[in-house]
């Protein structure tokens, strides 16, 4: 069954990743990102691509509005723009950590919202929120990303009871280690924030611990993600929550069965 899906963050990763499986599945897809000439590959293949960033109001609004107005509903949305910022906490100066909340939450939120209406009144829909592992777990100088990634977690869970029985479904993805642009955005203004003064030893530790799993061919293909996603799109009841990718499984595992000490030991071993 052909559905209308909309993608936001599309414009590379596991967003242009899924955006792909999706129309290879004959799906209709809207792709938005901010870089819209990077989703010229995508409208070859069969997308519509729309120029959005996610922390303008106006954007979001236009873009829930054009797929309205040329496909008379959404059957799926994608939450998928996002990014990360590290840093020790001390070092990361409160806009860049409000941004970060606001690309990462209340962007995420605000789209939702817009596409929620027609979603009731057909009582159809499902809602696809991109975390991380690093919603379950956490690692040194992720904690305005990681912050980000538990509050999604939280939230998606009280999205899901508040829609049940308008019969919409709210799906969390988790992906693990993945090979995306994710790597380079984190490491440079991380050293810039963090690689001087009280947290330059760790720095250097942490830099080279992310340098090892994804400069090391240890991160996952995007591909492992858009196959959750696209299982989650095309099944009658998904899961409420897909993980996959480098370490996701275990690390959560590790996390959420050994407990704090342990992770912290092996984490702070790691680095």
């Amino acid at each position: 069954m052909t559905k209308v899906i909309l993608i936001t963050g599309a414009s590379s990763g596991i967003g242009k990743e899924t955006a792909k499986t999706l129309i290879a599945e004959g799906h209709s897809v809207y792709a938005a990102a901010r870089r819209i000439e990077k989703m010229d590959d995508l409208v070859k293949l069969g997308a519509k691509s729309i120029k959005m960033d996610i922390t303008v109001d106006a954007d979001i609004v236009n873009t829930v509005n054009t797929v309205l107005e040329e496909e008379g509903k959404i059957d799926v949305l994608v939450n998928n723009a996002g990014y990360a910022i590290y840093g020790a906490m001390e070092d990361t100066i409160l806009k860049d950590a409000r941004r970060q909340f606001e690309v990462n939450i209340f962007g995420l939120a605000r789209i939702t919202q817009l596409v929620l209406p027609s979603m009731r009144k057909r009582k159809s829909g499902t809602i696809i929120n991109i975390s991380s592992m690093g919603g379950k777990m956490y690692i040194p100088f992720g904690s305005w990303y990681h912050g980000t990634k538990h509050a999604l977690e939280g939230w998606s869970d009280c999205l899901r009871t508040e829609l049940r029985d308008f019969g919409i479904k709210v799906v969390i993805i988790e992906p693990g280690g993945i090979k995306t642009e994710f790597d380079d955005v984190m490491l440079e203004p991380m050293i810039e924030r963090s690689g001087k003064g009280p947290y330059a030893e760790l720095t250097k530790k942490v830099v080279k611990g992310v340098k090892d799993t994804y400069h090391n061919n240890k991160a996952s293909h995007p591909s492992v993600i858009a196959t959750c996603i696209s299982k989650a799109v095309n099944s009658k009841k998904p899961k409420t929550r897909y993980r996959a990718g480098y370490m996701a499984k275990l690390a959560v595992f590790i996390r959420t069965f050994l407990g704090d000490r342990v992770w912290d030991w092996i984490i702070m071993k790691a680095a």
